[in-house]
């Protein structure tokens, strides 16, 4: 690999994500042994070089030799391009480029709520503004995965369910739709955060169902398997809950709805 000298990568290093991507620069050479620093541990010299809000959005490579900054995507596609060349022009192709830079905008800021820390409520945190249309579209996208891998799995449970994507839709939808009504005057301002949470838990849940579509499980087999999957969805959800520093009512309405749903399916499929 060819090294990209005189420049630093500023990173979240309360974020998993982040951290695994910088350091595996550093790994392959990509950049030097000092080409990254955390954000929480910033020298001065960089403090002052670099736009202190936008680097909590974008990622910031600082030029030592230039004394300028490059955020986000362009920042990623200097230090590729420097090694591939050629990727990183086809990466500036529009409109390949318009959808790189909306997909990691798309991670960065929901970055919080896929993985959250204990952190983030510190001032020093590396936390991304909220932006709502990014919010929607990670909802949208967890909505309909799990729609559509739920639609499927349900068929192996034995209890007469049909594929049907818009029933797994409706239910998702309503599971929002049940918080945010249940939870109006508790969460506050945390309903947007909470809601990306949830879904997150939703999708771990969703994740973790796709090898049981490649198996050959009897009903019994796919109940237990499911019944499971739902456990450690609920410990996680009950773990989300305490980095938001929220008690256990979110968890019991949770359960609530996903009961109520789970027993009006069986009484009306009788």
């Amino acid at each position: 690999m060819k090294t990209l000298k005189k420049h630093t990568l500023i990173y979240d290093n309360e974020c998993p994500m982040c951290n695994i991507y910088s350091k595996g620069f550093i790994k392959s050479g990509m950049l030097d042994e000092n080409g990254r620093e955390a954000f929480t541990d910033m020298s001065l010299r960089n403090k002052n070089l670099i736009d202190f809000h936008r680097a909590k959005n974008e990622i910031a490579l600082v030029d030592h030799e230039k004394n300028k900054v490059i955020y986000g995507l362009d920042s990623l596609l200097l230090i590729i391009g420097n090694s591939f060349p050629i990727l990183e022009k086809i990466a500036r192709i529009q409109p390949l480029y318009w959808f790189f830079k909306k997909l990691y905008s798309f991670f960065s800021y929901n970055r919080k709520q896929i993985i959250p820390s204990k952190k983030d409520n510190t001032e020093e945190a590396c936390i991304p503004d909220f932006n709502l249309k990014y919010r929607l579209a990670y909802l949208a996208f967890v909505v309909i995965f799990s729609g559509s891998t739920l639609s499927i799995f349900s068929t192996k449970l034995g209890l007469g369910l049909t594929q049907n994507f818009w029933r797994e839709f409706a239910i998702c939808i309503g599971q929002i739709v049940w918080q945010i009504v249940f939870l109006k005057f508790y969460l506050k301002d945390k309903t947007w955060n909470y809601l990306g949470n949830m879904m997150t838990v939703s999708l771990i849940g969703t994740l973790l169902l796709i090898p049981a579509l490649f198996l050959d499980l009897n009903p019994v087999s796919s109940i237990i398997y499911f019944g499971i999957v739902v456990f450690i969805m609920f410990l996680e959800h009950i773990r989300r809950c305490k980095i938001l520093k929220l008690n256990f009512l979110p968890t019991f309405s949770w359960i609530i709805f996903r009961t109520t749903v789970s027993i009006t399916l069986i009484l009306l499929n009788k």
